[in-house]
């Protein structure tokens, strides 16, 4: 499920739909993976269902929050690129 976390998700493709350089695709993933891992922290700390919740005696599966971040930033990278091709 950590894989699945909407913030990660919307993120990951949001930035790696605006990154303009490939290199950038692994900058997106980290700031994803960061913010993911803070607001899933969060909501499960005031007791908010989450999909993936990151706790004390919760494991948070950084590496699978890791791959994900960077497949999705890259979906949204290739995307924009067959998408909407710049001019």
């Amino acid at each position: 499920m950590a894989a699945f976390d909407p913030v990660l998700i919307g993120l990951a493709l949001y930035l790696g739909w605006k990154a303009d350089q490939f290199g950038k695709v692994v900058l997106v993933a980290m700031i994803a993976l960061v913010a993911s891992v803070l607001v899933s922290w969060v909501l499960t700390g005031i007791g908010v269902p989450w999909p993936a919740p990151i706790g004390r005696e919760l494991p948070t599966f950084f590496p699978v929050r890791t791959a994900a971040a960077v497949i999705y930033a890259i979906i949204g990278y290739t995307a924009r690129r067959t998408i909407a091709p710049r001019a």
